[in-house]
């Protein structure tokens, strides 16, 4: 009489499956009395290496190996020993102000014999706790750059679409303009059907082969001169003016009257040139465009390319950056134990610790610069 009945009827029954704890001490029963396993196996529905399995476990453990075990794992992969966790908690209500990477290494040099949980780890304990305060993520807000007000041609050029306007045929029209700042002499007026910066690209490489480069350009805050999501509120288009060694200098929100000789364009005599023209003062700049230099970092520990979602690979681990460096290479640097410096050509991006992979950035170094107070 074999236990068939259910859905395993015909079939090789698992260990699992075979629940009655009556119908194992019949199995043993017979096997102890010298049946064959083959037989039997056949007979109550389960495999050979299910019946020699339940055989050694009863000669282990006697009839206590016959009842259901619990599948339950002795401890959790991640769980941490109760003291540890205790201790943790402990330390972030004495010292509030301390983050997950203090407090792990306040355990290690407590306890320096003791299995030291990962920083990750010491959050999630801090998490599970409340002991985690949330902050809000903060916008990029622009703020401006420091202007500059040079009176030397190809010191500053003025960027700016001027407006848009709709076509006979309904299309949309976007004149991207660039200005000389000291001259105002006119070097790009095209008409553009989108914002995009792939356009604009083409625009400033044809004005770079023919009048030089300049050594800053002055725009707004929009798009392409400026993303408002992006690290420092950088554009590709202004990386690559970086790239070429070009400055970048922005207009505060909201006061289009800091590039008002921009908006006051026009090809004529001018009271401010003496009455002379722009063409008459502008002269092509003495740095020719010749493509992008190649860049080094000689002082730093390695140098890594940013991947086209922005990141950089250290390690086995990814380090989310600005999707606006990507296919540029940046230098790494190990400043301190653990953590390491992030550059772009002679910008400093900022840190991140070797553990989190997270990145935060330094003071922005393209914000508005703060005058130091004057001496009493």
């Amino acid at each position: 009489m074999g236990y068939t009945i259910g859905p395993f009827a015909g079939r090789k029954m698992p260990w699992k499956a075979w629940r009655p704890m009556d119908e194992r001490l019949k199995f043993i029963a017979r096997v102890l009395d010298g049946e064959k396993m083959a037989p039997l196996c056949r007979e109550f529905s389960i495999s050979r290496k299910t019946g020699y399995k339940i055989l050694r476990r009863y000669n282990d453990s006697g009839l206590q190996a016959l009842t259901d075990r619990s599948r339950r794992p002795y401890r959790h992969a991640n769980q941490l020993p109760f003291q540890i966790e205790t201790l943790i908690v402990r330390l972030k209500r004495d010292k509030p102000a301390w983050g997950a990477p203090k407090i792990r290494e306040r355990l290690r040099r407590l306890y320096p014999d003791v299995h030291c949980p990962a920083i990750s780890t010491v959050h999630a304990v801090l998490d599970r706790h409340g002991l985690v305060q949330r902050r809000r993520r903060r916008r990029n807000r622009a703020t401006g750059t420091a202007l500059s007000a040079p009176n030397e041609p190809n010191q500053l050029w003025c960027a700016d679409y001027k407006g848009e306007f709709m076509l006979a045929d309904r299309r949309y029209c976007y004149p991207l303009t660039i200005t000389d700042f000291a001259s105002r002499y006119l070097i790009a007026c095209e008409a553009l059907a989108t914002t995009k910066e792939a356009y604009a690209f083409t625009v400033f490489e044809r004005a770079f082969r023919e009048f030089g480069l300049p050594a800053a350009i002055r725009s707004d805050n929009g798009i392409p001169f400026a993303s408002p999501n992006a690290l420092f509120n950088l554009s590709r288009l202004a990386v690559w003016w970086l790239r070429l060694g070009i400055a970048i200098e922005r207009i505060k929100p909201g006061n289009p009257q800091q590039n008002g000789r921009h908006e006051r364009m026009p090809e004529r005599s001018h009271q401010a040139l003496a009455m002379r023209c722009p063409a008459q003062l502008y002269r092509p700049s003495q740095r020719p465009y010749q493509g992008l230099p190649e860049l080094d970092y000689p002082f730093h520990d390695k140098a890594v390319i940013v991947t086209t979602c922005g990141r950089i690979g250290f390690n086995t681990r990814k380090i989310n950056l600005s999707q606006v460096f990507a296919g540029q290479m940046v230098g790494i640097k190990q400043v301190d134990a653990r953590i390491w410096l992030v550059s772009f050509m002679h910008y400093d991006l900022g840190y991140f610790d070797d553990e989190t992979c997270r990145l935060e950035p330094v003071a922005n170094p393209f914000g508005p610069k703060v005058l130091p107070m004057s001496p009493e």
